[in-house]
């Protein structure tokens, strides 16, 4: 039988899967899929303990959750396609130069 200990570290485990990627890596879409892989983790998390309590609200914000990463992800994807044009790279340490 599957419990919520077990979603509760599966939760875990996977953001901190995603946290471990922003952290680490130096490439922008790289880094946005560790982003939508630590959303999918909260909704697990929501999915999961709204289940336990027997109510519909985790279910509902879930669904928020997804659309707010659709958003991220399609603006994200846009930005990442225009700083390729420019640079030529998806990478953070060419982005770090158009500061100046």
């Amino acid at each position: 039988m599957i419990t919520l200990a077990h979603y509760v570290a599966l939760s875990f485990l996977l953001f901190a899967i995603g946290v471990t990627g922003v952290l680490v890596r130096r490439n922008l879409l790289t880094i946005l899929m560790s982003i939508e892989l630590m959303l999918n983790a909260v909704n697990i998390n929501l999915v999961a303990f709204s289940r336990h309590l027997g109510n519909v609200e985790g279910h509902i914000v879930s669904v928020f959750v997804i659309t707010v990463a659709a958003g991220e992800a399609a603006i994200g994807l846009a930005i990442i396609l225009s700083l390729y044009r420019l640079k030529n790279s998806v990478n953070l340490d060419d982005v770090a130069e158009m500061k100046g």
